[in-house]
This record gives structure tokens, sequence and C-alpha cells, in this order.
């Protein structure tokens, strides 16, 4: 049995922020119900991309699909069916809108006091944003990620992946396990919620502190570490590296890889602190003693002297690297109308559990198979269908 297998999540999640969050309880075995508007009420049509397309695929992945329409009566009346034998309740609706349909956490609580309610939005629950509409470009632009991003002077840089949806994915499947390990104690539910904003400033991490704490505002560094001297991005005779390395063992290493003893005698980078100081001497010196050889080279040398050195790789060489392939991360996935189809497997390792690999549903897909399991007759269902309900 997988890990998470007794717990059964409903899903009404849409875009990316809310699905990352059910994806990391569903890929490790929770039985987890995507519920989606009947085709012909769903006002949300192309949010999160085509059904079959990878994006879609990718967050969806290792659910079964329903069709359920919370704006009915009867349809909300079903859901709280549901509710009544649920763990868990996810979504990423702007924070009025569960109230407006009766499923906020006092109205699922009442139904089921086990229950727990994980809600995602832009900018908190309450307070003078909460109503705002969330969108992760938005949220990495007020978060503060914009302004570290990017080349000095430049002007602000949106990073290349939505860091903030993601992000405030995996800090409400964390609230969600942390939840459910606390109602093993108290037999009670909680709400646990997270925003785009709140996951976007946590996960500024330390570029955050430099200010909390001491009163520095972060500056762009380009592809150089904004605190550790030397870590950049440089050329090589054919191509570019990153190499990382701080502190004085470090700078021993790299100097003695190179061959620059002589140069590493200057006064102006001889600690760590004076290397932080003259930056571009320090990256001038390194630059001009790699041209001398490949990036291939450079990166074997490096890792054998024990420091941290890679080449940068565009998406179709990510996966042809050779330990990228040896950890199996493109994970091939059986579709029955697009045929085996590869996506990207969870990143932690289990020792000893393999994640499923159920694809996307359809919509409604497995709507009665679902209500069947939850008690619903066959009579059941089709009234609620004739209603339009489900």
């Amino acid at each position: 049995m997988l890990p998470l297998a007794r717990f059964t999540v409903l899903d009404l999640t849409r875009v990316r922020a809310g699905p990352t969050a059910v994806r990391q309880l569903a890929d490790w075995g929770a039985n987890v119900i995507k519920i989606e508007a009947p085709e012909e009420v769903d006002t949300g049509k192309g949010l999160g991309g085509e059904r079959h397309g990878p994006d879609f695929q990718h967050v969806h992945r290792n659910k079964r699909g329903i069709t359920l329409n919370l704006k009915h009566p009867d349809g909300l009346a079903a859901f709280k069916r549901m509710v009544a034998q649920a763990d868990v309740v996810v979504e990423n609706y702007r924070p009025d809108v569960k109230h407006r349909l009766g499923i906020a956490y006092e109205d699922l609580a009442a139904v089921n006091p086990r229950i727990i309610l994980a809600s995602i939005s832009g900018f908190g629950q309450d307070g003078p944003y909460a109503r705002r509409p969330g969108f992760d470009q938005i949220a990495q632009g007020m978060g503060g990620l914009m302004s570290v991003t990017g080349l000095p002077g430049q002007g602000p840089v949106r990073a290349g992946i939505p860091v903030a949806d993601l992000s405030a994915g995996l800090y409400t499947a964390i609230a969600i396990l942390i939840a459910l390990l606390e109602r093993e104690q108290t037999g009670k539910g909680r709400w646990v919620h997270c925003s785009l904003l709140e996951a976007m400033v946590g996960m500024m991490d330390f570029q955050a502190t430099r200010w909390t704490m001491a009163g520095e505002v972060p500056k762009q560094a380009g592809n150089d570490h904004p605190t550790t001297i030397p870590t950049g991005l440089f050329n090589t005779a054919d191509g570019l590296i990153n190499l990382a390395g701080g502190g004085q063992e470090m700078w021993r290493r790299i100097v003695a890889t190179l061959g620059i003893e002589e140069q590493a005698k200057d006064p102006d980078i001889a600690t760590d602190a004076l290397r932080s100081r003259n930056r571009a001497k320090v990256n001038a010196i390194i630059q001009e003693a790699l041209m001398k050889d490949t990036a291939e080279n450079w990166i074997r040398r490096f890792n054998e002297a024990g420091v941290p050195c890679g080449p940068v790789y565009t998406m179709d060489q990510v996966f042809a690297d050779p330990q990228v392939r040896h950890l199996k991360l493109a994970m091939p996935v059986q579709h029955p109308l697009l045929g085996e189809i590869t996506l990207v497997r969870p990143p932690m390792q289990i020792a000893g559990v393999e994640p499923p690999r159920r694809p996307t549903p359809e919509r409604g897909e497995h709507t009665e198979e679902v209500f069947r399991e939850f008690g619903f007759s066959a009579e059941e269902l089709a009234a609620l269908r004739a209603k339009g309900a489900v």
C-alpha cells in the first residue's frame, strides 16, 4: 500500500498553485478526486492549459476525475455528503468564493469535524489585498524576487518558472501533512492556508533576512552569487560553466586547479572578505585562466578537486545528462488517448516505494465509479445528472 493511500482528498483546484499542492499527495498514493464543473457550466476553459497538453497532464496526474456543480443546491449537497467521508479538501478560489458557495471551513467542519480544508489565495485570506486576483508574476514582483533576478542595472526580471505558484503549492502540501499528523492526536481537523505572496516572501529566505536583520536591500547580482565569492557563470575555451566556491579552503582548491598561485598572492584578494569586496578582480583572474581549456575538462578537474562545477544546460540537454538518466527523472505514463507520454517523476525518493503512474483523467471520467464508492445509488446519480448537478 502506498504511504498516503488511507487519505481521501477532494480537489477543487485549478491552474497551478492548488494542483501542485494536491499533486504532492496524489504522487504518494492519496485517493484524490479531482472535481470539475460539468462542461456546459464551466466558465474556466483554458485555465491550466489544454487538457492534453504537457502542463495539464503534469499537474493533474494520479487523480480520478468527476464532475459536480457546486452552484446547484443538489450538487452542493452531494459534495458535503462526500466531505463527510473525506480527509482533506483543497481549494484555490478567491477568499470570498468559498463563503458564497457554502464550503468555508465552518461549513465543512459542521459535516465532518475531522476535515482539513486547505486554501490557497493570491494575497492571504484577509487584509487589504485579500480580494485581489492573484497571479504568479505579480507575486514575484511584490515578494522581491524580480528585484534580485537579472543582471545589475538591467531592471527587474521574472524567474523562468512560476516560483510563487510552485512554492505556495509545496508549502500548502506541507501544511496539510502537518494537520493530518496533528489530527492523529486531537481527532480534529484544521483550516490551513497559504498565499502566493506569503510563499514568495518565504522563498526569499536569506535575501529577505538580509533586510529584516541587517537592513540591507539586496540588489541584482546577475549570475554571481550575492554573498558567496567566487560563485558565478564563466566562459571557457568552448562554452559556459558554473563555478561555485566560498571560503578559504575552497579558494585554495580553485587556485590550485587553475594554476593561478601567483595571481592569488595579490593582497586585494587574500581573504574571503577582500574577495567579496573585489569580486570583479577575482572573476577576471578566474576568467582569464578558464579560457585556456574546454568546459568539459574544467568541469572534470574542478569536481575531482572537490569544487562544485557544472555545465549550463538547455532542457533537452538536462534529460540527456547521464546522472539525470540514471535517476530516471523522466517518467513514462500510459495515457488511454495519448499513448505513452513522459512526465517528470516526484523529485524525492522513498526507499521501497514506487509512485503511481495514473494519467490525468478526462473531465468526469470516474464520476460513476467515485459516486458509487461514496454510497450514491445509480438512481441518485441519474437524478443528479438530470438536474444538471453533476
